[in-house]
């Protein structure tokens, strides 16, 4: 017997000095093949895997990695297409402006060996005309002399960083955030005259405070525009937010009452309220503001907290109208500027804000939600003087 398997064993030596095959292991290796074709099925009958096809050449068996099926819809993401920040979003929105303002004061002043009066002068009229005002004009201008005379203008580089630290500094005196959080129930005026974005700015405070967690009360108290109340109630909707309105026509201050009432009884943290822009005439509309401020702080305590003047920034000089008008009639206690990424004449932030001492609590430089921001001088004057 023992001979038996010698002569086997010495036969395959034979067998494998003259073919150089491992016939032992050839034996093996159908087992093998079988070995991952009896899986390659059964994972095919889990739907773990798809079914193994053979390959075309060695004649063995492959296993092809398991495929991931993306929806189209998630082919793009943030990682293939980043939003830009705040900061860039501002800059392009302010790029009319700086063209119109910087652009020119970098014409007058960059590559200036020497600052002098006709320099000063001939800045004094760039800035009247990109809508800086004249009143903050001629203060700027003033400080700068008085900058000139101590010899620190030395050439059109330090004059040029001498007006951006002027404009912050006005921008910065009366800046404040609003605060919401100083009231239980915190009252939210917000006036203006028609078609500066009054009650879409509303719609984004709306979604800004929900998503922060607040549980907000609209009051649509513009019952003279055609389709204000709609147009608010379609914003609600959107951030989840109850609308309280009346009909067409109705009285405003009627619906202020209401409003009030409802946001005592449901625990509301902020009631905003809508008002008309336009009433027949100013004595018409400045009545029924006061009238509104007079219904509301009967009924809420110190009410309303703020009231919120609401400025198109591409009316220029006519905004500073409307901040007069508003804040004797009214009594504005911050300012929100809409609309800066369709204008050139966003020097208005820096006039309405240094002229009536008023903090601007929000700017607008775009359509989406995100593009109305708290109001921050140092992004406003780096995105303006900024290359």
């Amino acid at each position: 017997m023992e001979q038996k398997q010698e002569k086997k064993g010495f036969f395959r030596g034979m067998m494998d000095q003259l073919t150089g095959a491992d016939w032992e292991n050839a034996r093996e290796t159908p087992s093998e093949e079988t070995d991952a074709i009896q899986s390659s099925e059964t994972a095919e009958e889990t739907g773990t895997v798809p079914p193994p096809e053979p390959a075309a050449e060695t004649g063995t068996v492959q296993t092809p990695e398991p495929t991931t099926i993306i929806p189209p819809v998630a082919m793009t993401t943030a990682a293939t297409v980043e939003k830009p920040s705040f900061f860039e979003r501002l800059k392009s929105g302010l790029k009319k402006t700086k063209d119109g303002l910087v652009g020119r004061i970098d014409a007058l002043v960059l590559g200036k060996k020497e600052i002098d009066a006709d320099t000063l002068e001939e800045l004094e009229e760039i800035l009247i005309t990109s809508d800086i005002g004249v009143k903050t004009t001629v203060e700027l201008i003033r400080t700068l002399e008085q900058r000139l005379g101590r010899n620190e203008l030395k050439d059109g580089e330090a004059l040029r960083a001498a007006l951006k630290e002027e404009i912050l500094s006005r921008l910065t005196a009366h800046h404040q955030p609003l605060d919401i959080s100083s009231r239980k129930l915190f009252v939210l005026l917000v006036i203006g005259v028609n078609g500066v974005g009054k009650t879409t700015t509303i719609g984004k405070l709306a979604s800004r405070f929900t998503a922060d967690g607040k549980k907000v009360l609209l009051a649509a108290a513009d019952t003279f525009r055609a389709a204000a109340a709609e147009q608010l109630v379609a914003w609600g909707e959107r951030s989840g937010v109850d609308v309280i309105r009346h009909k067409e026509g109705a009285d405003p201050s009627a619906v202020v009452f209401d409003a009030c009432k409802a946001a005592v009884a449901r625990g509301v943290d902020i009631l905003i309220i809508d008002t008309a822009g336009r009433l027949h005439t100013k004595v018409n509309l400045m009545e029924e503001m006061k009238k509104i401020r007079r219904v509301i702080g009967r009924e809420i305590v110190d009410a309303p907290h703020e009231t919120l003047l609401v400025v198109d920034a591409a009316t220029g000089q006519n905004a500073i109208s409307q901040a007069r008008l508003f804040k004797e009639a009214a009594g504005v206690t911050g300012l929100a500027l809409t609309k800066l990424d369709g204008t050139a004449k966003g020097g208005i932030v820096v006039a309405v804000s240094h002229e009536f001492a008023l903090p601007v609590r929000y700017i607008g430089v775009g359509e989406s939600i995100d593009d109305l921001r708290d109001f921050n001088p140092q992004e406003f004057t780096d995105a303006l003087f900024q290359a």
